[in-house]
Order: structure tokens, then sequence, then C-alpha cells
């Protein structure tokens, strides 16, 4: 049957079995090879297969409605829409308060209002993930949750952009290397100032500059001021996010400080804003876009019955004006 259609066996049996996720092209390729075979699909795995909703869930815990906005969150939703566009799955996307609206989150996640979840933005304890957990439904986290290891994650290896991004500092003779790192509740902002440390500590330099703010422009310059009071003679800065970084040159422009004479900067994530800086700033990328696509590509394989692994994203560093190479 799959050789006639010309499709995989998988492929195969999940357009017999009406499955969902089934692009128009390899279904009609198989539905021609049924009619060329005379072949007679097996009806209970029919039945079975229609008890399939049809959609797939989003879920982000944030108290901001704002976040589904936010142009990282925008790239993941793109990257997720295009690993589903050649399917019949629906998206639907969930905002989750991490005090409120608990209810209404486990109405959506029980069955059969969705066949899998995505999970995003976890902090801290975050009751979305035990609400997934108890939902029973096929789930894959993006990025990891602080405490615990789910089943299925696509991550960013932030540790490692953490180490590039200050590695890269000290290869410019940088030596008084300061950090604004993200929330303390958030694994990728701990695992992004594990990564400086590291490269601080083998350099052996000081590793104890760092004030932490909340992914804003808004916290990035409140915490570039607190710095400046305690390392005046501060040389350089680590950021855990672009739209901080923004904010950390906003603050070292008012108070008088060359980018980079004086202060070299890089920040993490390579939004377009990173390009958009003044000046362009030398930023971690992480890949994003690929970050909703794998994760939906992975979900897709659970709730085909397949058993994927999680998988750990590579990042690499874009050299601009805030801390480029020596000419």
């Amino acid at each position: 049957m799959a050789e006639r259609a010309g499709v995989s066996r998988s492929a195969a049996s999940r357009a017999i079995n009406n499955a969902v996720h089934v692009s128009p092209a390899t279904r009609r390729a198989v539905e021609r090879a049924v009619r060329e075979l005379g072949y007679v699909p097996n009806v209970t795995a029919q039945a079975l297969a229609r008890q399939k909703v049809g959609a797939v869930v989003l879920a982000a815990s944030h108290d901001n409605p704002d976040l589904l906005g936010d142009p990282f969150m925008g790239q993941v939703i793109v990257g997720v829409t295009t690993a589903l566009e050649n399917t019949e799955l629906d998206l639907k996307l969930l905002l989750c308060h991490p005090e409120r609206g608990h209810d209404r989150v486990q109405r959506m996640l029980r069955r059969p209002r969705a066949d899998g979840v995505m999970v995003m933005a976890l902090r801290g304890d975050d009751p979305l993930q035990r609400m997934v957990e108890q939902s029973g439904l096929p789930a894959v986290y993006g990025g990891r949750p602080l405490h615990g290891q789910p089943d299925l994650f696509v991550d960013v290896d932030n540790r490692g952009g953490g180490r590039t991004a200050a590695e890269h500092l000290v290869r410019l003779g940088r030596r008084r290397i300061a950090t604004i790192a993200g929330p303390h509740d958030s694994h990728a902002a701990v695992a992004r100032l594990e990564g400086v440390t590291d490269a601080l500590s083998v350099a052996d330099l000081d590793t104890t500059l760092v004030e932490r703010a909340d992914f804003t422009r808004e916290g990035g310059a409140r915490a570039m001021e607190r710095l400046l009071e305690r390392a005046p003679e501060l040389d350089a800065v680590t950021v855990a996010s672009d739209n901080m970084a923004v904010g950390a040159l906003h603050t070292l422009a008012q108070q008088g400080r060359r980018v980079p004479e004086d202060v070299a900067v890089v920040g993490f994530d390579d939004l377009p804003i990173a390009e958009l800086a003044y000046p362009p700033l030398t930023t971690v990328q992480q890949p994003i876009r690929s970050l909703g696509h794998e994760m939906a590509r992975v979900l897709l394989a659970v709730v085909d019955g397949e058993t994927p692994s999680s998988l750990l994203l590579p990042t690499r560093l874009v050299v601009r004006e805030t801390a480029p190479l020596p000419a």
C-alpha cells in the first residue's frame, strides 16, 4: 500500500486511519492506492482515529496579556504554524495566569478539547505544569521547567549561549564584566547565568557583578543603573535578553558611557530589535522559529504513536557594534 502510494508506511497508516495531521497530497495518494488495490481499511482503527479532536494547544504561563504579541512568542507561533500547515490540525493559543483562571485552563486541557499540548514560559513551581501532567494529554515543553524533567522538551542551549557571550567579552580584553540576568525562577535565565559564570571563572574574573531583571526594557535599564552604582569601573555587560539589553544601552547613553569604547554589551535572542538598536547589538542568537517548529513536530510524532526524543538546539554569536571584533 505505502509503496503504491509513494509514501512511508507510517504516513500511509495515518491516512488510512483518518488521522488529522496528514497532508492533502499524501491523503490523495493513499486514497488512490486504496482504490487501485481494493484495500479494505480496519474499521476498528478508523473508529479510534475518529476520536481525535483535530486541535493542539500552545499554552504559555504568564500574567501579562501582551505576551502573545511579544516578538519572541510571535516567532515561536510562526514556527508552530509552519509545522502544522500541511496537517488538518487547528492551533489553540492559551495564556495561563500563574494564579488565576485555572478552571478555564483545566477545561481546555481536558479531552476531548485537544489532542496534545505545547507548553511555554513556565516559571518556578508553576501550576500549569501540574495541570498538563494531570490532563494525560501528549505534551512537549518549549524550554525546560525549573523543577522536574519533562518526558519531552525542545530547548535551547542557554548555558552554552551564556558562556559564548562572556567568552567573547573576555577575548576582547574586558576585565570588569557585569551581568544582567533574568528572573531567578526561569530555567533559561538560570542556565544563561551559569554559562556566564563558567566563562568568567575560567578567566579568573569576578563573577559577583550580577543584577536581575524581568526580561523587559525597563527592567534592563534599572538593572544597568544598579550595576553602575555598584561598579562604576565596569567595562562590559552580558544581558540575558535583547529587550533588557536595549534598556541597558539607554541607561549607558544617559550616563555618558560610550558603547563599545567604555562598555561593551552582549544580548541574547537576536530579535529584530537587536539589529535596530543604537548601536546595533552584539547578541547570542537562539533559533526561536525552529524552537516552535520542532515543538510542533515532536508533538505530532507523539500524537501519531511514535517515540521521539527531546532536542537541545544550538546558539551562535552574532557580532555587531556593541561588542565588535578588533579591526
